[in-house]
Formats: C-alpha cells, structure tokens, sequence
C-alpha cells in the first residue's frame, strides 16, 4: 500500500508534464521532452524525498542551498524556451534573482511541476519549421532546436548535483529506494521458495 501511495504521488506531481508528453510531437521534439521529463521527473521526486529543513543546506558557503538550486532549476525552465521565441510567465528580472532567494519548500515544488509543465508545453508548442531559426544563447549563436537540448540537458546537469546533495544528507533517491526494495522482495520470496523446497 505504502509504495502504490508512493508512486500515485510521483505520478501526482507530473500529471501536467506527462499528459503533454504522451501527446509529444514526433521528431526531435518529442526526445527532448521526453529527456528533459527524465530528468524532471526526478528531480520533482528528490524535492518530495528531501525534507523541508534541508533546503536550506549546502556543501560550502559558496555554492546554492538546495532549495536554490531546485530554484535555479525553475528559472531556466522559464528562461531558455523564452530565448527561442515563447513569451515566460515570469518577468525576465525575476527569473535572473530566483536561485538567491530562500522558500518555503511547499512553494518551490509547485513552482517545479508549473515550471516543467510550461516548458513542455514551450517545446511543444514551437513548429519543427522554426527549428533552424538562430537565437542568441546567452551570448552564444544556437538555434532553437540547440535551445531545447540545452534546455533538457539542463535538467540532467542538475539531476546529478541534486542527487550529490542528498546523498551528502544520507538520503536514497525514491528510484533506488524502489529498485532496492524491488530487489529484497525478489531475494525474500526467492529464499521463502527455497526454504519451502526443503
């Protein structure tokens, strides 16, 4: 019961994200959103497995909290789909600042999901025609279609710095914690039969 209660709040926190992805265009596209929900994915499910007093935690002075950095991960949601034309909920000011600032964590998980719910429907919605269009990627010449894998392997990057920083905390990301228990109950009853066999 407690791991079906587990997996219907993981799927909870995807549903916007999830129904555009099974509506994910072909092509190009669609990969990049289903990478980037990877990644999101996870990192929506490490924000629940984290606890709310270690949002505030870092490994040195210099660096992003946790909660920071789910931040950080928000603001570019926001911010690399409206380099490739489409208009952010968030003023531009705004999405600049939001990885100093400190949050109740409850917050920061609905800005995750609304977050990555916008960016598919961004990648979504932009036409395989304009693809080729140039941009300017924080300096750099891209096109759009570079925009998007930037945006998903954004996800990625920061997927593993979250996975370090809760390791540092002594906590199992849910998906290991899955595997693992997946595995005991299969070395469990694999011992229950062969004891019976005896």
């Amino acid at each position: 019961m407690r791991k079906q209660l587990a997996l219907f709040a993981f799927v909870s926190l995807l549903t916007p994200a999830l129904a555009i992805a099974q509506n994910a265009p072909p092509g190009i596209r669609g990969e990049i959103i289903h990478s980037m929900l990877d990644a999101g994915g996870k990192i929506q499910e490490l924000a629940g497995a984290i606890p709310d007093g270690k949002y505030t935690w870092k490994p040195n002075k210099d660096v992003r909290s946790t909660g920071q950095v789910f931040l950080h991960v928000v603001a570019m949601n926001y911010m690399v789909p409206s380099l490739f034309g489409v208009k952010s909920p968030m003023p531009a000011d705004e999405m600049q600042k939001l990885d100093t600032q400190t949050m109740e964590p409850a917050k920061i998980r609905q800005m995750l999901k609304d977050s990555y719910a916008w960016a598919t429907q961004a990648v979504a919605d932009t036409p395989d025609s304009t693809l080729e269009t140039p941009i300017n990627f924080f300096g750099q010449k891209m096109t759009k279609r570079g925009g998007m894998l930037a945006l998903a392997a954004h996800s990625h990057e920061h997927l593993g710095q979250l996975i370090a920083y809760a390791r540092s905390n002594n906590i199992v990301p849910p998906w290991t914690a899955r595997e693992q228990a997946e595995q005991k109950k299969k070395t469990d009853e694999k011992k229950a039969a062969e004891k019976s066999g005896k």
